[in-house]
């Protein structure tokens, strides 16, 4: 079988697709795939490190207020479903999923003006505006919030998938994060990312708790692991570097972490923005979680996917404009040092957990496939 894959602009739409296709990979070894971006995005350096063959073509997105950006923005358009459609005769694709993002529209769209079957995935509790534009072209969607289904009622097919990023963090094998993060075997640990790209504000409450040395004491079992995100790394790094929390280890920093489904797997808790891959893995691991939903998002989409949590139990919400030192700590301390409380908390995350979320997708492609 052969899978042209698609999407990107940020990890939460390329680390799905890449879910996707190594999942259809391990179950024939024989699948051939194809991915096309743009060489601005982050798939442009993800996509090839992961041994995947890339494409790209060139495409924005729309601006919200009328522009002549948008003219050209329809002239790239255009010209990237050209290209697209060449690409496509050439790989000749048996099936087309797209996860979202610009570089979706044209790709998926000249797919299905070709004839070949083409899927999306949302990962979005609020669609994309690509994915909403997409929806009545398309053979299949498939979505990662069970009250996302009703925004796709005009599609010609649509199904509750979960996000396959789910379905990948479940191989890793607990104790390995601890050791890769060169902690005891029995040792705690919170979890503080801000995203594939780090988050500004994340980084200063993280600042300013280590400043607040009396109550992180609070925490003194405790080891806080911190990845900042590359951009962060070095300005974090120099303002910890002199607080008792980072040389006594009790704060543990990190640009980035490479083997996040092995990490997670031995955390305690979760601090985290609310992207949707990122919920999907916390909740297939059943992690209790403090989301910090990032506030540049088109439609406010992180805060409807944390509000999905915390609405049976499973995570607790800080607004960034109520984000400081002092309520990280708190917030963190008051479920760190309550097992019970973190019991029902797991316990409410693996309620929402699809952790079949890839072999349902391959099952929606199968049989798009086989109806063609």
């Amino acid at each position: 079988m052969k899978i042209l894959l698609t999407g990107g602009g940020t990890g939460g739409h390329i680390y799905p697709a890449l879910a996707i296709g190594q999942y259809l990979k391990q179950q024939d070894s024989s699948t051939e795939l194809l991915y096309i971006g743009t060489d601005k995005g982050m798939e442009s350096k993800i996509v090839p490190k992961a041994g995947i063959p890339f494409e790209s073509i060139e495409i924005t997105g729309f601006k919200r207020k009328l522009s002549y950006d948008n003219v050209r923005t329809v002239i790239r358009f255009l010209q990237g479903v050209s290209r697209s459609k060449q690409l496509i005769k050439q790989f000749q694709p048996d099936v087309v999923v797209g996860t979202g993002g610009y570089v979706c529209g044209p790709v998926v769209y000249a797919a299905a003006r070709l004839g070949v079957p083409t899927f999306i995935h949302e990962q979005n509790a609020i669609p994309g505006l690509t994915n909403k534009f997409l929806t009545r072209f398309v053979s299949h969607v498939g979505v990662s919030f069970e009250d996302s289904l009703a925004a796709f009622a005009k599609a010609k097919q649509v199904s509750f998938t979960g996000n396959p990023c789910a379905s990948q963090v479940l191989e890793a094998i607990p104790g390995r994060g601890r050791a890769s993060l060169e902690l005891g075997p029995n040792q705690r640990y919170a979890l503080i990312v801000g995203g594939s790209r780090g988050a500004k504000a994340l980084n200063e409450a993280v600042i300013a708790m280590a400043e607040e040395e009396e109550q992180l004491q609070k925490l003194k079992q405790f080891v806080i692991v911190f990845a900042t995100g590359d951009t962060y790394y070095e300005g974090t790094h120099e303002r910890l570097r002199s607080t008792a929390a980072y040389q006594s280890g009790t704060i543990k920093l990190l640009p980035y972490i490479n083997n996040m489904a092995e990490v997670l797997t031995d955390a305690s808790i979760v601090v985290s923005r609310s992207g949707a891959s990122s919920l999907a893995e916390i909740t297939a691991l059943g992690k209790p979680s403090i989301l910090i939903p990032s506030p540049n998002v088109t439609n406010n989409h992180q805060e409807a996917n944390a509000r999905s949590l915390e609405s049976v139990g499973a995570a607790e919400i800080i607004l960034e404009r109520e984000l400081s030192g002092s309520s990280l700590i708190d917030r963190m301390s008051a479920l760190l040092l309550d097992d019970h409380r973190l019991a029902k908390m797991s316990q409410a995350s693996q309620f929402l957990a699809v952790p079949d979320s890839a072999s349902r997708i391959a099952l929606a492609l199968s049989r798009i496939t086989t109806n063609r």
